[in-house]
């Protein structure tokens, strides 16, 4: 099994001759302001036989790009809808709306479920979402390897659960940009991440003993974004300082290969 980071927290994955990808999108403009298309981010290298959705956030869900990849009836398992009004679900509504549009197959899947697709075993794995959105991450095993992407998480109880479970782990892919939000709908705001940041997302990589750790859910060159979103600066360099040997900056485009 291969890897390649598509950008943000997109993910191609390779085994056996077909593709997943897991949040792949094509557009930020949602998150990024400034943001220009094509900008930081890259398409799977062929036809995609699944994919995978860790939220419905409009940087991890994008159903024009994902219904211009996916083979015809090819699965997209996703978490289940937000609970409550339109205003508790202001920033999922309009993916699921695209979903619905795009007429793609979606099919929601519970936390600890397992599905099988083509050569991969996925498994739906417990997360929680800084903005209080459902939210899924995801492990993926095919060729004796095994890799967790872990979405925009922040850090919570059920890391060890994971490692005992599917550990250790060929690589994990995680959040690391430690994004401070203020949203108009999350009122008094958090001054703490709704994202992991370095030091927690090199925890995170620890408990799940990994043998690469790399972070994801960062532009390397930062856009303007929509005001009330700060980052993490100098992730790459903090990363590195808290998960050590294990840290592997992925840039874009490029593929880790599991099994060398």
């Amino acid at each position: 099994m291969r890897t390649r980071r598509l950008g943000w927290a997109g993910l191609e994955i390779e085994a056996g001759g077909e593709r997943l990808v897991i949040d792949y999108v094509r557009d930020l403009s949602p998150l990024f302001t400034g943001w220009q298309a094509g900008e930081g981010l890259t398409a799977p290298s062929g036809p995609v036989t699944a994919a995978l959705l860790t939220h419905l956030h409009r940087d991890h869900t994008d159903a024009a790009a994902l219904a211009d990849v996916l083979t015809p009836g090819a699965p997209v398992l996703r978490p289940a809808p937000g609970h409550g009004d339109d205003v508790d679900n202001v920033t999922t509504l309009p993916a699921e709306r695209e979903l619905t549009r795009h007429r793609l197959t979606t099919e929601i899947v519970d936390p600890w479920s397992t599905h099988e697709t083509g050569p991969f075993r996925v498994t739906a794995i417990p997360a929680v979402d800084g903005l209080g959105d459902p939210q899924l991450n995801w492990v993926v095993r095919a060729d004796g390897q095994r890799i967790f992407h872990g979405g925009d998480t922040m850090f919570h109880g059920y890391w060890w659960l994971i490692a005992r479970r599917f550990g250790p782990f060929d690589a994990v892919f995680l959040p690391a940009n430690g994004a401070v939000v203020d949203a108009p709908h999350l009122q008094p705001p958090s001054p703490l991440p709704a994202a992991m940041d370095p030091k927690q997302a090199a925890a995170a990589a620890e408990i799940l003993d990994a043998r690469y750790a790399v972070p994801m859910h960062y532009e390397a060159d930062q856009p303007d974004k929509v005001p009330g979103y700060v980052e993490v600066t100098d992730l790459e360099t903090e990363f590195h300082t808290h998960a050590g040997a294990r840290a592997h900056v992925l840039p874009v485009g490029e593929w880790l290969d599991l099994a060398a």
